[in-house]
């Protein structure tokens, strides 16, 4: 089914494998290779000389070469293949696939049928460029119906495990009898057999030519869209002729060049799906926060505006630029309000706890940027501590203020950036939410 593996990843005998290899079923591939002693990974693409390195090997008594770019996803020998299966499985065509019975708006219903076209015509790339709480999920269905309905494979790819997370209910509950599988470093499900996987960038180091369509979830977000080994392991893991579909609400510079250039085919919602605007977000000046902090204190202009904040009926999601900082702010405020937790991306407990926020078990959400894109709270604040910090640029600064007002129920929602003095990332960011409501305003 497409799969890229090292040996030890393939649960067969020695005689098994070779039978595979001899009825076509499989074949082998070098791992490394060496040319004018550079080398190179043919399975993330890397040829850092620098991220190279030698070991002793048992099986074959040398000093063998492997790369440190991927190791995580298993160590990769120059004296071991790798073993890719045949990617021409015939996958079933479902009539009819999509059990989602809601409505589109009009904004939604032109990109869904600008991604039906893609899908149909083998269009190449198609940009999906939609504010934050748009409903690009939603926009999805259509195409994903499509695809399904002509038997294809589809992969919706993402940066991030929370978005994996956030999204395989949504899609198992609107594609009930499609075969679903969510792939991430710890996912229980770890075959990635299904026609429509749901997966982190990184498991595409694992896939060769086995999508037909090929879905990347926020294009713009770290580490996605400055790790060309992603990139490469994206454009490996889909057949020659597939479609990509990007989907962003903050494209980068890159992209905005290629549109602009009319080499990227692209469509663009500026407006949510419950029609109301952004929250614009607030600039207050907290010049002391982090000589208050080193004291184990937050400074009392932030204590009175999360007092004001009508937590019961509200809930509030807050930003820290480290994981220590989220620690220390969660022991600061326990006290005071005893429904706190934080999460960060080492926080093995960080799954049930969302869930529980989500479930309004929690007042209050204290998190790193790990929550800044692809999950949705239906009543929330979002406060952004020390926002002049160099990990708060322009689209994570957009994609934290888009966590507030998702629901139709509660539109609004208040954010604010808190800092020491206005940076340009602050400021471009406001002014891109409020560049954004303004399209969205026009008929």
């Amino acid at each position: 089914m497409g799969k890229l593996l090292t040996r030890q990843e393939i649960p067969l005998s020695d005689e098994e494998l070779q039978w595979y290899i001899s009825e076509g079923y499989m074949e082998s591939k070098i791992a490394i290779e060496k040319k004018r002693s550079r080398f190179t990974c043919k399975r993330c693409g890397n040829h850092k000389q620098y991220l190279f390195a030698a070991m002793p090997h048992a099986a074959c008594q040398k000093s063998c070469v492997y790369c440190r770019n991927c190791i995580m996803m298993g160590r990769v020998m120059e004296c071991e293949p790798l073993y890719r299966g045949s990617p021409h499985y015939t996958w079933p065509i479902l009539e009819n696939p999509c059990a989602w019975e809601g409505e589109l708006t009009a904004e939604q219903q032109h990109a869904a049928d600008e991604i039906v076209s893609a899908i149909e015509h083998g269009q190449s790339e198609l940009l999906i460029w939609a504010v934050c709480g748009a409903g690009k999920t939603e926009m999805l269905f259509p195409g994903l119906t499509a695809a399904l309905k002509a038997g294809k494979r589809i992969c919706l790819a993402t940066p991030r495990t929370d978005v994996v997370r956030e999204l395989t209910p949504r899609l198992k509950q609107a594609f009930p009898h499609v075969s679903i599988q969510a792939l991430y470093g710890d996912s229980e499900e770890k075959s990635g057999d299904a026609q429509l996987l749901i997966s982190t960038t990184h498991q595409l180091y694992r896939f060769a030519y086995a999508f037909d369509v090929m879905i990347i979830d926020e294009i713009d977000a770290f580490p996605y869209h400055n790790d060309l080994s992603l990139k490469f392991a994206s454009k490996r893991a889909a057949k020659i002729d597939a479609c990509f579909l990007y989907l962003t609400a903050t494209p980068r510079r890159q992209e905005k060049k290629r549109i602009h250039q009319k080499k990227l085919p692209s469509v663009f919602i500026a407006r949510r799906f419950h029609g109301h605007p952004l929250p614009v977000p607030k600039l207050k000046l907290s010049p002391l926060l982090r000589k208050e902090l080193a004291n184990r204190r937050l400074p009392k202009t932030i204590l009175q505006v999360i007092e004001a904040q009508q937590l019961g009926s509200r809930q509030l999601l807050l930003f820290t630029s480290t994981i220590d900082y989220a620690q220390l702010v969660t022991d600061i405020l326990k006290p005071i309000y005893p429904a706190i937790t934080s999460v960060h991306a080492e926080d093995p407990d960080r799954e049930e706890k969302v869930r529980a926020f989500r479930n309004q078990e929690y007042s209050i959400l204290v998190t790193t940027t790990i929550l800044e894109r692809g999950v949705t709270f239906p009543s929330v604040d979002v406060y952004v501590l020390d926002a002049g910090h160099v990990v708060f640029d322009e689209a994570a600064l957009v994609q934290i203020a888009g966590r507030a007002g998702r629901s139709a129920h509660d539109p609004t929602g208040e954010v604010i950036y808190f800092h020491r003095g206005k940076t340009n990332a602050m400021l471009d960011a406001q002014e891109a939410i409020m560049r954004m409501n303004k399209r969205g305003q026009r008929p």
